[in-house]
């Protein structure tokens, strides 16, 4: 065998054993248990007021070798808003907020995620809310890939943040006095189906 053949037979080698190790995007089911959205809202220049949603569900496309391969939807039940105040909790569910009686979901699904860092990220997508769609960038963390410490199953974990204005989905009530900019947190915890 000539120094060619042999060359180019190792090339031949090292490329089919380099496609041989990627993995292809997969599944993830996500734990609610260990999921959660909050948000965060000006109250009045007085304080900052926090709330989360109780009731949500999701699909997780992830590409464990590229991350810009992967994506995310969530819908979640606007009627579970939670602020642990329930006069208020009451408010929030009524058209004056976010209409839960007529618009029982509120969904985030990612259109592109663009790696920023050994571990972070940016993940685009549209948010729908009161009927209105609007892109969203949020800046994504991931934190960690890899066996689960107690089980070993396969796990995956992210967290996104991001700030919108309710007021681009026709939320208006008590402004500018209650604030319209909005603090958001995904928190994600998945497993391989």
């Amino acid at each position: 065998m000539t120094l060619k053949s042999l060359l180019a037979t190792g090339l031949l080698a090292a490329t089919l054993s380099s496609t041989a190790v990627q993995a292809a995007p997969a599944n993830y089911s996500i734990d609610m248990a260990h999921t959660s959205a909050v948000f965060n809202i000006n109250h009045l220049g007085f304080s900052t007021m926090f709330g989360r949603f109780g009731q949500m569900d999701g699909t997780l496309v992830l590409d464990t070798d590229n991350i810009e391969n992967s994506s995310v939807k969530m819908v979640i039940d606007t009627a579970s808003v939670t602020t642990f105040h329930e006069k208020r909790d009451e408010h929030l569910r009524s058209p004056d907020f976010f209409n839960a009686a007529e618009f029982s979901e509120m969904t985030f699904e990612s259109s592109k995620v663009t790696r920023t860092g050994d571990n972070t990220a940016t993940l685009e997508g549209d948010l729908t809310l009161l009927g209105v769609t609007k892109p969203v960038v949020l800046d994504m963390t991931i934190n960690k890939i890899g066996p689960h410490p107690f089980t070993k199953a396969p796990m995956a974990g992210f967290s996104a943040t991001g700030t919108i204005k309710r007021s681009d989905f026709g939320m208006g009530y008590g402004l500018p006095a209650i604030g319209d900019e909005v603090s958001l947190r995904l928190d994600v915890e998945a497993a391989p189906e």
